[in-house]
């Protein structure tokens, strides 16, 4: 495993960090964009989902970034549901839908095995050395 020296070099932000790009086309080329509330709560579940990866990382402790992954697990889910709702409404057609589902429940897997691996490690993290 390569060793990670900023919050950037992680798969699971940058897959998160993707899934904010998606959020935002969709809103700015769907009629979401007209429902100000419900595009404004997915624009930010989705970037909770990024910036709560970094500011565990930014901790430099090993408890901690597993406090901010869980939050951040926790706004996959979140987002999940928004798009239930975008879907339901007429927002957004099926196969948009289905394809933000999938990188999801991805990320939310991403983030639930490196939170396994964070418990299982000795490492306290840097603030601890």
């Amino acid at each position: 495993m390569a060793k990670i020296e900023k919050f950037e070099d992680m798969e699971i932000w940058q897959l998160a960090r993707k899934i904010c790009v998606n959020v935002y086309h969709i809103i700015e080329t769907t009629e979401l964009n007209g429902n100000y509330a419900l595009r404004n709560q997915m624009d930010r579940s989705s970037g909770s989902i990024m910036d709560n990866i970094a500011e565990g990382f930014e901790r430099s402790g090993n408890k901690e970034f597993r406090q901010f992954l869980s939050i951040s697990k926790g706004s996959c889910g979140e987002l999940r549901s928004q798009f239930y709702r975008a879907l339901d409404r007429g927002y957004i057609d099926k196969s948009t839908f289905n394809a933000q589902i999938k990188i999801l429940q991805l990320e939310s897997k991403k983030i639930s095995s490196f939170m396994h691996y964070l418990k299982k490690s000795e490492y306290k993290g840097s603030k601890f050395d």
